[in-house]
């Protein structure tokens, strides 16, 4: 497999942080240093920006997330607050701002079903908001991490979420008797856990690290086949695979694409890595990921977001402490 570049794009004026593809995969939107979202849109074989929100927030937008239903953007910021963006009509209009959090928001994303919000922050805490019409309220306040909150991640089909944080580790959340707690919590990572994301099924979870290192984990049900000790009724996770010495430098971005199962990676080093299983090796509690292929000098700076488009599963987009956002085709050179 081979990266292309299709198009490179430079109209922020400070570092990209994040780059968010509508579920649609016509638009995509980025955030950065310059507290601004551009959306942008294709027009014949080039994209272009359809529109600048640059109205709402006074410090950098450090997340962005697409409701399921392709109407609502949540932004997150670093002025402790999140912007909820209507584009139904549209037109991108800022329908809420929702507040409390004590520092710096890092990441948002939303629920499969639409019922909830959930965003993390430097404060160490993970908030979840229910959503009904155009009302936000908080529905818990969760405090089990111990240092920064770098990302929150939904699962593909559950009102279940991830969360990876500065403290080293991972945590999944359930919602029980009318609160939200935590059911499991994953180590092995040796530093900060900058990203996590889920493959298709919701069964596995792919993790990056400060530590150059990314792992696979498994979930695993109770009673399951291999015997891994569960409690109660909630599944248990596992580390089933590391991959190390393919970043040079800290992993700042994974996603996992949910079509034809390939992880893109990126980081510090300013590469993309492209991870396929191999199938051959037959047994899901071992897995084999190989690097297929990879970008040397993507950026010129850090890459600090990666994702595959969602209805076009050889086309991803990527960001950078450059300024730059691009577009890259993922290829089968056969």
């Amino acid at each position: 497999m081979i990266i292309k570049p299709v198009q490179t794009i430079d109209k922020h004026q400070e570092r990209v942080w994040c780059v968010a593809w509508s579920p649609k995969g016509t638009l995509l939107a980025s955030s950065g240093g310059d507290k601004t979202i551009k959306i942008w849109g294709k027009e014949g074989e080039e994209w272009t920006c359809k529109e600048t929100l640059d109205d709402q927030h006074n410090r950098t937008i450090r997340s962005i997330s697409w409701s399921h239903c392709g109407k609502l953007l949540a932004a997150a910021s670093f002025d402790s607050t999140v912007s909820i963006w209507d584009c139904s009509s549209g037109e991108f209009d800022c329908v809420a701002t929702l507040e409390g959090h004590e520092n710096e928001v890092k990441s948002v994303d939303w629920s499969v079903s639409g019922s909830y919000l959930a965003s993390c922050s430097r404060d160490k805490s993970v908030w979840v908001w229910e959503v009904a019409d155009e009302d936000y309220e908080c529905a818990s306040v969760l405090s089990k991490h111990t240092q920064d909150v770098k990302k929150v991640v939904w699962h593909p089909h559950l009102d279940v979420f991830a969360s990876c944080s500065y403290d080293d580790t991972i945590r999944l959340f359930k919602e029980e008797d009318d609160d939200w707690e935590c059911y499991d919590t994953l180590t092995g990572h040796t530093s900060t856990i900058w990203s996590i994301s889920f493959d298709k099924s919701g069964n596995r979870l792919v993790s990056c690290s400060d530590d150059g290192s990314m792992k696979i984990w498994q979930c695993y049900l109770p009673n399951n086949a291999e015997g891994i000790t569960t409690i109660g009724g909630d599944p248990t996770w596992k580390c089933v695979c590391t991959l190390s010495g393919f970043h040079t430098r800290p992993i700042y971005d994974v996603d996992w694409n949910k079509e034809n199962g390939l992880i893109v990676s990126a980081g510090g080093d300013n590469n993309i890595k492209v991870f396929k299983e191999d199938q051959s090796a037959g047994n899901k509690n071992e897995p084999v990921f190989e690097c297929v292929a990879s970008v040397d000098r993507a950026h010129y700076q850090d890459v600090n977001s990666v994702r595959w488009c969602p209805t076009d599963p050889t086309l991803v987009a990527s960001c950078s402490d450059d300024m730059n956002v691009k577009f890259w085709r993922v290829i089968d050179e056969g």
